[in-house]
């Protein structure tokens, strides 16, 4: 459902590329709603691997996807009740995620549920087919993205800072594994829209990434404002 009223600034690009942080930072600054969908897609595959599902049956993970007992509050995730914060962040997790999003079922069911966060004043929404299928008349598309070796780089700090052990020649493969995946999907690939600005973070901070989005969001909101 289109909500012309409610503006969305979708925030797409592939994994670890930093578009979650980015996308939290500028929603905070706007005072607006986000969606993490990527964790949505997480969250399947994590009941899938409680439930002993398998990660290529369709119609079973199509009915857990309609069915996720799952909330978003301040900052944390939970599942069924459960803080599941760090299980979704979990590589595993994202390889499983990354699998079950292939699934057209899968992506139906998830679809209005992502509609549903589009509320007043506004939402920011980072994910791979947020600008493309989920939201297309977002009023501002960012492709957000970065060389696979600085992905690869910052996801191994972030994991060592957590305390999980790491090895950065896996972590590269995996996310090139992952990029190829979500790359040649015949549902919703990850791709640059036309119509969305590239945002290359590989030699730039997260504050000058969150400046970036927030320029571009003012000066399509001004021109919305004053057509003329």
């Amino acid at each position: 459902m289109m909500h012309p009223d409610i503006p969305v600034i979708a925030i797409d690009g592939p994994s670890a590329s930093g578009k979650g942080t980015v996308a939290a930072l500028v929603a905070k600054a706007l005072g607006f709603h986000y969606l993490d969908s990527g964790a949505l897609y997480r969250l399947t595959a994590l009941a899938a691997q409680r439930q002993c599902v398998a990660l290529d049956d369709e119609a079973a993970l199509a009915e857990l996807a309609l069915h996720l007992d799952v909330r978003f509050e301040d900052g944390e995730v939970y599942l069924q009740n459960e803080r599941v914060t760090d299980d979704v962040r979990s590589e595993a997790c994202g390889t499983g995620a990354s699998k079950v999003a292939v699934l057209p079922a899968v992506r139906t069911a998830l679809l209005a549920r992502q509609h549903a966060f589009r509320q007043l004043p506004g939402l920011v929404a980072d994910g791979r087919d947020m600008g493309s299928v989920v939201f297309p008349d977002a009023a501002l598309k960012i492709f957000l993205t970065a060389t696979a070796e600085e992905r690869a780089q910052r996801r191994y700090k972030q994991l060592m800072e957590k305390g999980i052990s790491a090895n950065l020649t896996n972590l590269l493969e995996d996310l090139r594994e992952r990029d190829a995946r979500d790359s040649a999907r015949s549902v919703a690939p990850l791709r640059q829209e036309k119509d969305a600005i590239l945002l290359d973070t590989t030699h730039i901070n997260v504050n000058a990434a969150v400046d970036f989005v927030l320029k571009n969001f003012n000066l399509v909101a001004g021109a919305q404002v004053n057509p003329n």
